[in-house]
């Protein structure tokens, strides 16, 4: 694949209605995934949920159309923003609710909450809270793979404030250097939380910085679940076969705050109410509702469907017992540490 950067972002064509099922599946996540957060807020809100909470809502379509082109053994890594992924990548929404609730049936055992999901059984490591602090991770993950063997690839995702650290220019130089199977996402919400992305870097155009590098990279219309998907499968095939690393960047918008503790001073309402009018869900079930794919009384049950399964997964949740405080101390050390 040539090494380049698309000067537009790519968009999806019209499918074809014989994948109505697949088209289903992906507005049905993307819901679920909306709901789930939404009665995160809530939780949050009551004092059930602690600690820091960064919502994804508006951002849907990344998560969902990535994780669609990733295979069961590749490897993901995320930033502290990961309800999304993590729902996608296939943890059981009861474990997830569970680790926000501080349960020790959570993935994490209850010790990570909101921004530290981790599930090594699905080669999910993160939930980092240290701004571009996943992208070395994903890279030696991506270089313990080539060592090996192995035919996989290392996914991660970092936001556009990533570019203002170190570890993505050195990730990147590296990745090409040293030609990792690594697929770098960037979701492009055009805030590093409450910094616009022109008044931080000079060049906006981050797939064009990014393919400075030797990258192979372009833009996407992360609003657009089908073509976030059909831009990941694209670039996970060209990791896949050798390509070298791939790097897209999606330009996305998220609706709510930064967190749940932010005020969300620095952005115009009326800018948010603008990117609402694209609205992955939206525009999706738009989509279906013309080719007759969905009707009202479809989406309702599948509202129906997500709203009782959230339902079970709290209640689930809640009679989990918090880790015993004798317990704190393990895992800090490794069993042979501890027996020593």
């Amino acid at each position: 694949m040539t090494r380049r950067t698309a000067a537009k972002p790519h968009r999806a064509g019209r499918r074809p209605a014989d994948d109505a099922e697949h088209r289903l599946g992906l507005l049905r996540e993307m819901l679920r995934i909306r709901r789930f957060e939404e009665r995160c807020a809530e939780l949050y809100s009551s004092g059930e949920i602690r600690g820091f909470v960064h919502l994804c809502i508006g951002e849907e379509a990344v998560s969902v159309g990535v994780h669609r082109a990733l295979a069961p053994e590749d490897a993901v890594v995320t930033t502290y923003r990961e309800h999304g992924h993590a729902l996608a990548r296939g943890i059981p929404v009861e474990s997830v609710f569970a680790e926000m609730l501080g349960r020790l049936t959570g993935c994490s055992r209850g010790r990570g909450g909101s921004m530290h999901l981790f599930d090594a059984s699905r080669r999910f490591y993160g939930g980092h809270g240290i701004v571009a602090g996943g992208l070395p991770v994903a890279a030696g993950l991506a270089l313990a793979d080539r060592m090996r063997g192995e035919p996989r690839l290392a996914c991660c995702f970092f936001g556009d404030g990533a570019f203002a650290e170190g570890e993505f220019h050195e990730t990147a130089n590296l990745a090409a250097l040293w030609d990792l199977p690594l697929l770098l996402i960037c979701e492009n919400n055009l805030y590093a939380m409450g910094t616009p992305l022109g008044r931080e870097h000079a060049q906006i155009d981050l797939a064009a910085r990014a393919a400075s590098y030797g990258l192979v990279a372009w833009a996407v219309d992360g609003m657009d679940v089908l073509a976030v998907e059909h831009a990941a499968r694209r670039a996970a095939q060209a990791v896949r076969e050798g390509g070298g690393p791939c790097f897209l960047e999606l330009r996305t918008y998220r609706f709510r705050a930064h967190s749940m503790y932010d005020p969300d001073l620095y952005r115009d309402k009326a800018e948010i109410e603008r990117w609402k009018e694209r609205d992955p869900i939206t525009l999706l079930t738009g989509r279906l509702r013309a080719d007759g794919v969905l009707d009202e009384d479809g989406l309702q049950l599948i509202e129906k469907e997500v709203t009782e399964e959230l339902d079970r997964a709290i209640e689930q949740a809640r009679r989990g017992e918090p880790e015993p405080v004798e317990d704190l101390l393990r895992f800090v050390r490794t069993p042979a540490e501890e027996a020593s």
